[in-house]
């Protein structure tokens, strides 16, 4: 592996504003995924010399960067690329999609270049755009194994509610450079925060680190150890989020890695941590007491008393009523009660929220059986919640596991299951587990190579098998990409073919706001490619 000197002398400390002196900073950009441009973009309008590097590129990103004044290198990056050790970066800024590993990003680390990701160049130049009050925006940072973009959606619908200018923006598909730069500014940036994100994060050195105002991390359970190497590695990723918080840490009661987490960070002093499950709160807490949602963490009589937020049977009737669906608007609450929205405009945005396309989302109810896209369940934690929605269903699993393994998620739910549909290319580690912990729950394997035949056969099986009052569950448990171009590629492509069954066998009745279909980006968290794409 070639490795060049360091020569540049910049005090990069220094650089913690958008009026600092970037100019003339050489930095090389890793990938150029919507996240790689936007920094691309931010660096070139700062005047910075920048070197973009991908195993591929868009034609329209590969026409816009010349135009912003930025080069760019398209070619394999196995190994360090002789224009990069030409270019000798001051600093190196990377796509979430390289992993600790790659090649370049070890050649980074062994020179001594500083490297950095998204959300830490967007902390330096966060000053773009100002409140009326002369200071930036503040954030709120979330993260969590499963229920990230949920949560990230429902506390700025809630900050928006209770009249504050906010934005979702991070991994939840908006790049964070893009909402810093938005000339109409805001009051909060809700940031969605990946593991890998938050490993880049974890490299951060100088005077002023990433401080939000508030943080949570959802839930941990396995996921990405492939790209992290180890589970306490990802563990320690996604503690990272807590760290520097100013003002609330909220963390899951019912998961004890995140309370450690919240133990163990080095917060602002006088920040709180407060927690949330869905049992009856204590004193610091947002919880469930005899069907109401409630906050007994952000009022002055905490200990004899509570604020009604909601109520379980307002919730089933907007359909957000299952267990980890709930658990989400607690985490959501909580961020905003700390923000001191008003537990009635939290109510309010709740009224009109809507969860995006493929998650949980029934697709019909035709000749009985009620089918459900829940694509979105990428990992076995996440197919875990929804088999805990919908006991009893028939379960389409399977996919790119990412170094996964499913046995625990078989050996705690497959018993339950009425019948296995197993999909993806490697179907043997879920039928092993089916054969270890659930041998008598019937298993089919959808075998076909054909991405465009995949759910008609899906559909086909789970039919034969299906009877009134049965719920067909697609929750694959695992990434896409295996066969699909996404987890939102393969939820269409399901419910296509739900489209197609129903409307040649039975009357259908369509989920309560028609959509049978959605569009949206992976997040990060299911992205494959090095190259940031």
């Amino acid at each position: 592996m070639a490795v060049g000197a360091v020569t540049g002398t910049r005090d990069l400390d220094a650089l913690r504003s958008w009026n600092a002196h970037w100019r003339g900073l050489r930095v090389a950009v890793l990938g150029l995924s919507m996240t790689g441009f936007s920094v691309a973009d931010t660096l070139a309008e700062l005047g910075a010399e920048v070197l973009v590097l991908s195993e591929s590129a868009s034609e329209e990103y590969a026409r816009l960067l010349p135009v912003i004044g930025a080069r760019l290198h398209v070619g394999a990056l196995s190994s360090v690329p002789a224009e990069l050790v030409d270019f000798d970066p001051e600093v190196v800024v990377a796509s979430p999609g390289f992993a600790p590993h790659h090649p370049v990003i070890a050649w980074t680390r062994e020179r001594g270049t500083a490297l950095w990701g998204d959300i830490e160049l967007a902390w330096r130049v966060r000053d773009k755009v100002l409140r009326p009050d002369g200071t930036p925006a503040d954030w709120v940072l979330i993260t969590g194994t499963n229920g990230k973009t949920t949560t990230t959606q429902l506390t700025a619908t809630m900050l928006v509610a209770g009249g504050l200018r906010a934005a979702p923006c991070g991994n939840i598909g908006v790049p964070i450079l893009d909402a810093v730069r938005d000339p109409s500014g805001f009051d909060v940036l809700v940031v969605e925060v990946s593991s890998h994100q938050l490993w880049y994060l974890s490299l951060q050195e100088g005077s002023e680190p990433v401080s939000p105002f508030a943080s949570v991390c959802l839930n941990l359970a396995d996921d990405h150890l492939q790209w992290h190497g180890s589970f306490a590695a990802y563990r320690d990723a996604k503690a990272v989020v807590y760290q520097h918080t100013r003002v609330a840490c909220v963390y899951n009661k019912s998961d004890v890695a995140t309370r450690i987490m919240v133990e163990e960070a080095d917060v602002v002093d006088g920040c709180r941590a407060i927690g949330f499950d869905l049992g009856v709160p204590g004193p610091s807490d947002l919880g469930i007491v005899d069907g109401i949602v409630v906050d007994r963490a952000f009022l002055e009589d905490r200990r004899t008393s509570a604020l009604e937020i909601t109520t379980l049977d307002e919730l089933a009737a907007q359909g957000l009523n299952a267990p980890h669906i709930v658990a989400n608007i607690l985490a959501a609450s909580a961020l905003a009660r700390a923000l001191d929205v008003p537990p009635a405009r939290i109510a309010e945005a709740l009224r009109s929220f809507r969860l995006d396309a493929h998650r949980i989302e029934v697709v019909a109810t035709a000749g009985g059986i009620t089918w459900i896209d829940d694509s979105k369940a990428t990992n076995p934690h996440a197919a875990a919640s929804s088999l805990a929605a919908f006991p009893g269903a028939v379960w389409v699993v399977g996919g790119d596991m990412k170094g996964v393994d499913i046995g625990d998620l078989v050996a705690a739910r497959g018993p339950s299951v009425k019948a296995v549909i197993v999909i993806g290319v490697e179907r043997a580690p879920i039928t092993e587990a089916f054969a270890r912990h659930a041998p008598a729950i019937p298993v089919i394997e959808v075998d076909h190579a054909q991405t465009e035949d995949v759910m008609a056969d899906v559909i086909a099986a789970a039919a034969r098998i299906a009877r009134d009052g049965d719920v067909v569950l697609l929750a694959p448990a695992a990434a896409s990409f295996d066969q699909f171009d996404s987890y939102a590629d393969r939820g269409r492509r399901f419910a296509k073919a739900v489209r197609e069954w129903t409307s040649s066998s039975a009357p259908q009745t369509p989920n309560e706001t028609g959509a049978t279909d959605g569009g949206g980006a992976d997040d990060h968290d299911d992205l494959a490619d090095p190259s940031g794409r």
